[in-house]
């Protein structure tokens, strides 16, 4: 079986681990948090904590005297700044690498605490079927997705041969990232000892416990984001641009900018932090509600191929046209980066917009589940099949969840199939490649049509379930909105033009300083006392427009990139598509606004 696009790039970073850590001349020790990390990512090929410490610093080996090199190579930069700078570089590399598997773990485990609803509900829902405790656990197990169901089913593995479900060492294990979910845990077993009547009461707890956690957790990180997204959009984002105008006077003061300091700052040293405190956000981020998963086999999306001719094709020529009107309109200096903007905004676009589209697919039909579910519990509870009552519902509701079950139904009737092959085998509407809440439904359907009628309530119950999750996801993202949309607009929009302002301003205040030393120049000779020379007249250390411009777009697109990306990532978690088509638009965006802005501001000032 051939790999995924995931698993290839983690196949691609193991080996340049590897690779890097062959170039570290000595062994360090590693950390328990770093090998805890390690051991959360439980992926097909491992490297073990100390091979991970290694090539952090086998890269900085690497890196700094290539960093050198470039300084030295490239001029402009102060000389005795360069190994220092170039040592922070390779030392900055080596933390990154020792940080990524920390934050790629916490990244899984806040994905992974999501989905604890989903698995509860799941334990919930088994509880109601049949009240036992182990037959429950491997329910929820079986039709759920995602590393909280991988590490029940590890649970439950390891119980097979003991008196035990493997419920209560599941829920000991998450407990630290999680403590509502042992306490649901603990309401669920205890439902199986108590009277019928009291055992829905533990079981509703049960669900109660894992939804006010969330909702709590969201909330809470709702109002803590403030602060640090007012900082770092204050002196992130706004102080850097605004600090370009005054550039020119800071040379007539005799404060020395070269290009090469100023590229490094605007170009490496700011993105790279506004990286970091982006990366500390999402850390920091307690629970993600991600969105829809969506398998590169889906057959709704094109094939690689022809996605990658497209996007190539039409990022290219939306660089060139790009170019061509950076050059019409503004000056030739901006055409580069127009060009870069562009063209791999547009490229970005085509290539993830498929998948994008797909996407939203399954989410309208996750949003149409529980209606169905509900109707399909209704007709059982009132003695009719489950195949017959998903007739009804195909014939009754209408939009995407109507169609998936109506194609369900005519794949049934016309193969022969049972209720579970007709909604998640091989091209069913709720197959692998549709995600784990469509599949757990399909497998809940085949669960009803074996029991039969007492299934119905329980149906019902799932069904109000799955309407509160919705809810809860809903409202989480109404919490982050005000913070994710100032994030969104000041990396498409507002930064983008204050940047472009900001360039128009530099410009013409260097070139009206550079006519001012003229006019001095002229009149000293006049006057008899010679000429000025022209290292120390005013304005001639300002940088030219042909450096300062190309530098301050290049941060632009990289700030645009940067806080999109932050943006997704605190709304729905770091989905590739999702991030993918979001920062091609904002690339696209940020382009068109950088050039307004200097255009506007050079007409003006």
């Amino acid at each position: 079986m051939s790999r995924t696009r995931s698993g290839d790039a983690a196949a691609a970073a193991v080996a340049a681990v590897r690779l890097f850590a062959r170039c570290c001349p000595f062994r360090p020790a590693a950390s328990d948090e770093l090998v805890r990390s390690l051991d959360a990512l439980d992926g097909d090929e491992q490297v073990d904590a100390e091979t991970v410490v290694r090539a952090g610093y086998g890269l900085c080996v690497v890196l700094a005297p290539a960093v050198a090199a470039v300084l030295f190579l490239a001029g402009g930069f102060p000389r005795l700044a360069v190994p220092p700078v170039a040592l922070a570089a390779g030392l900055a590399a080596a933390h990154a690498v020792h940080r990524a598997p920390v934050l790629l773990a916490a990244v899984r485990r806040t994905r992974a605490v999501c989905a604890a609803s989903e698995l509860v509900s799941a334990l919930v829902l088994g509880m109601r079927l049949r009240p036992v405790p182990e037959r429950a656990v491997r329910f929820a197990a079986e039709s759920t997705a995602g590393p909280l169901a991988r590490s029940l089913s590890g649970a439950v593995t390891r119980a097979a041969t003991t008196p035990e479900s493997g419920l209560d060492s599941f829920a000991a294990a998450w407990a630290p990232w999680f403590p509502a979910l042992d306490r649901a845990a603990s309401l669920v077993a205890a439902a199986a000892h108590a009277p019928s009547d009291h055992r829905e009461r533990l079981l509703d707890r049960a669900t109660a416990a894992v939804d006010a956690e969330l909702r709590d957790s969201a909330a809470s990180f709702a109002r803590e984001l403030r602060a640090p997204v007012t900082g770092l959009y204050a002196f992130g984002v706004l102080l850097p641009l605004a600090l370009v105008g005054v550039l020119p006077a800071a040379a007539a003061a005799g404060v020395p900018v070269t290009a090469g300091a100023f590229v490094a700052v605007y170009d490496v040293v700011l993105p790279a932090a506004l990286v970091v405190a982006g990366a500390k956000l999402l850390l920091a981020r307690p629970v993600a509600f991600p969105l829809p998963s969506v398998a590169a086999t889906h057959p709704g999306l094109p094939s690689p191929r022809r996605r990658a001719v497209g996007s190539v094709g039409v990022g290219a020529g939306s660089a060139a046209v790009s170019a061509a009107l950076a050059s019409a309109v503004a000056a030739p200096w901006a055409a580069p980066v127009v060009a870069v903007g562009g063209g791999v905004g547009t490229a970005a676009v085509v290539w993830f917009r498929p998948v994008k589209a797909v996407r939203d697919e399954v989410a309208a039909v996750q949003r149409g589940l529980p209606d169905a579910l509900a109707l399909v519990g209704r007709r059982v509870a009132d003695g009719a099949s489950v195949e017959t009552a998903v007739e009804y519902v195909s014939a009754t509701l209408t939009g995407p969840v109507g169609d998936a079950f109506a194609d369900a139904a005519r794949r049934r009737r016309a193969l022969g199939v049972d209720v579970r092959t007709a909604f998640v085998g091989d091209g069913g509407p709720f197959a692998a490649a549709t995600g784990r809440r469509l599949r757990a439904a399909g497998t809940l359907l085949s669960v009803a049509a074996r029991e039969g009628r007492p299934a119905g309530a329980a149906l019902v119950s799932h069904a109000e379930r799955l309407d509160e999750l919705h809810e809860h996801e809903r409202a989480a993202r109404r919490d982050l909105a005000d913070v994710t949309g100032t994030l969104r607009d000041t990396a498409a929009v507002f930064g983008p033009l204050v940047g472009g302002a900001s360039v128009a301003l530099a410009a013409r205040l260097s070139a009206v300083d550079a006519a001012g030393a003229a006019s001095t120049a002229a009149v000293t000779a006049s006057a008899g006392r010679g000429g000025v020379d022209s290292s120390v007249a005013v304005g001639a250390g300002a940088l030219p427009i042909s450096t300062l411009g190309p530098a301050v777009g290049v941060y632009v697109l990289l700030m645009a990139a940067t806080l999109t990306t932050l943006a997704v990532g605190v709304d729905r978690g770091l989905d590739r598509a999702t991030v993918g088509v979001r920062v091609g638009e904002a690339l696209l965006c940020a382009t068109g606004a950088f050039l307004v802005g200097y255009v506007a501001a050079a007409l003006v000032v």
